[in-house]
C-alpha cells in the first residue's frame, strides 16, 4: 500500500536535536504513513505470557480483545509534486479500536488523514465501509463510524491511563505490514513520554513500551494485563529499516495516553469542534526548575506575533516556574499543565527574568492548526 511519509522531531521543543520521529501507520510493500526516529536502539526480548499475578496471559487477552481491534485500509489524496500541479491517490494502513455499540471505532488522525475512503475488516473477516467523523492532529487521534449490526461490535473499554507503570504487561494488537490481528507483547518501558504530533505540536504522557510496533500498528490499542486499552500505538523510535527505507521496530515505540484519547474522541462523537489552550511560545526542551522560553534560533520565533504570550509581555529566555500557583518543573509539566486549560481561561505564570520574579496574566487562546515553528516545543 502507497503512502506518505512525514518526517518530524519526536521529541517536540528541540531547537537542534537530531531526532527523526516516524508515525507508525500502514505496511505491506510499499511506502507507508508513518514517522520514526532515528537513533541508536535494541532489539526487544519480550514475554510470550504474562504472569498469571499480573493478569491474563496473552492469549486469553487476544481472544478477549481481538474481535474489538480493527484494520483500516485508506484511500487518499496527496500532492503530486508536478510542476504542473494536481494529486496521486495513495492507499496506507492502520488498525483501530471499537469504542461502541453505536459503531464508533477510534484510531490515530495520521492514519485517516486526507481520507477520501476508508474500509474497515473486522477479526471475522467482516468489512465495512467507514466514515470519517472528525481528527484532532494536536493529540494524533480520528474517529471513523461503520454502519454494522451490534453484534460485529465488540468495543474495549479503556483502563485510567495514568495509572501505567513500568514494568506493567503490556499487549499490542495491529496490522504490521499489512499482517492484520498481528499480537506483540512487552512491558512499560516508561511513562509521562512526549512524542510529536502530526501538527508539530507536543502530546505529552505518552507512554513508551518495547513491545515490537511497526508500519501498520498505529491506531491499534496497547493493552494492559486485563486487556483494557492504556492507548493508542502511534510512533516509534528505530535505527532499523526495511528494504524499501521504511522504519522498523527497535524496541522503542510509543502509545498516545488513552485519557486524552478518550476525551478527544468523546469531543468528535458528540459533534463538537475541539479546541485547546494555546500560549503561543517556543520552549527549549530541556530547563531547570521550570519551562524557559527559547531565545531566537534561526526560523524559530520564540514568542508568536499577536499570541497571547505577546499580549502578556512574555520574553525570550523567560522561566516559567508555576502556574496559578502550581509549580511546574519541567518543559512536559508545563505543556501538560497548559492541556488542562481552555481557550479564554485566564492563567497567572509565575516568571523568573533578570534576577526578579514576575507574576504575569495571561488569557489562553485557541491553539492555530500548525505550529508556528518547526522544530518547537508550542504550548
Amino acid at each position: 500500500m502507497k503512502s506518505f511519509r512525514r518526517i518530524v522531531p519526536v521529541i517536540a521543543g528541540a531547537i537542534a536535536g537530531g531526532l527523526i520521529a516516524l508515525i507508525v501507520a500502514s505496511g505491506g510493500g510499499t511506502t507507508h504513513d508513518t514517522t520514526t526516529v532515528i537513533e541508536q536502539g535494541h532489539g526487544a526480548v519480550v514475554p510470550t505470557t504474562l504472569s498469571s499475578d499480573k493478569g491474563m496471559t496473552v492469549n486469553q487477552i487476544y481472544k478477549q480483545d481481538a474481535p474489538g481491534v480493527v484494520d483500516i485500509l485508506v484511500t487518499s489524496n496527496s500532492s503530486s509534486g508536478s510542476p504542473f500541479g494536481g494529486s496521486q491517490e495513495s492507499e496506507g494502513e492502520g488498525a483501530g479500536v471499537v469504542l461502541n455499540k453505536q459503531g464508533d471505532i477510534i484510531t490515530d488522525q495520521h492514519v485517516v488523514a486526507n481520507a477520501t475512503s476508508v474500509k474497515v475488516t473486522f477479526e471475522d473477516g467482516q468489512t465495512a465501509t467507514a466514515k470519517v467523523l472528525g481528527t484532532d492532529a494536536s493529540t494524533d487521534v480520528g474517529v471513523i463510524h461503520v454502519n454494522v449490526p451490534s453484534s460485529e461490535l465488540h468495543p474495549i473499554p479503556f483502563t485510567d491511563s495514568s495509572d501505567a507503570q513500568v514494568g506493567d504487561p503490556v499487549v499490542a494488537i495491529g496490522s504490521p505490514f499489512s499482517l492484520p490481528e498481528t499480537v506483540t507483547a512487552g512491558i512499560v518501558s516508561q511513562t509521562g513520554r512526549s512524542i510529536t504530533a502530526p501538527n508539530q505540536y507536543t502530546i505529552s504522557g505518552a507512554i513508551q513500551t518495547d513491545a515490537a510496533i511497526n508500519p501498520g500498528n498505529s491506531g491499534g490499542p496497547l493493552l494492559d494485563a486485563d486487556g483494557q486499552v492504556l492507548g493508542l500505538n502511534d510512533q516509534i523510535e528505530t535505527n532499523n529499516s526495511t528494504a524499501t527505507g521504511e522504519g522498523s521496530s527497535s524496541g522503542v515505540g510509543f502509545a498516545t495516553p488513552g485519557n486524552e484519547d478518550v476525551k478527544i474522541a468523546n469531543t468528535i462523537i458528540a459533534g463538537k469542534t475541539v479546541r485547546h489552550a494555546w500560549l503561543g511560545v517556543s520552549l527549549n526542551p530541556t530547563s531547570a526548575g521550570g519551562a524557559q522560553i527559547a531565545t531566537q534560533a534561526g526560523q524559530v520565533q520564540p514568542i508568536t506575533s499577536g499570541s497571547p504570550a505577546a499580549k502578556a509581555g512574555l520574553h525570550a529566555g523567560d522561566l516559567i516556574t508555576a502556574i496559578d500557583g502550581k509549580p511546574v518543573t519541567s518543559t512536559d509539566a508545563f505543556i501538560a499543565t497548559i492541556d488542562t486549560y481552555s481557550p479564554g481561561n485566564v492563567v497567572t505564570l509565575t516568571v523568573k527574568r533578570g534576577g526578579k520574579t514576575l507574576q504575569i496574566k495571561a488569557t489562553l487562546g485557541v491553539r492555530p492548526a500548525e505550529a508556528p515553528g518547526a522544530s518547537t516545543q508550542v504550548p
